[in-house]
């Protein structure tokens, strides 16, 4: 397969607020008929759901549910400090 796949993010992709945490959730095509679901925080760490759903309002209403249920911090990761010196 030569051809690059290029994944198009979904119109349900959004910021979700809470408090004053804030996390985006992404929803992409997966190339075969079905559609990702990630969650980033404001530090670039992310939670991705290892299995596609069949259509990105199922991957949004997932997304919330985890959010709403298990709490925003919980996709919150630490910041991630390099050591890069030039």
């Amino acid at each position: 397969m030569d051809e690059q796949f290029a994944p198009k993010e979904s119109e349900l992709s959004q910021a979700y607020r809470d408090g004053e945490v804030s996390v985006h959730i992404d929803i992409y095509e997966d190339g075969e008929g079905g559609w990702l679901l990630e969650i980033v925080d404001e530090n670039n760490n992310s939670t991705v759901w290892e299995d596609s759903f069949d259509t990105e309002q199922e991957a949004l209403e997932e997304a919330l549910d985890a959010l709403r249920e298990e709490g925003i911090g919980t996709f919150v990761g630490p910041v991630q400090e390099t050591d890069e010196s030039w």
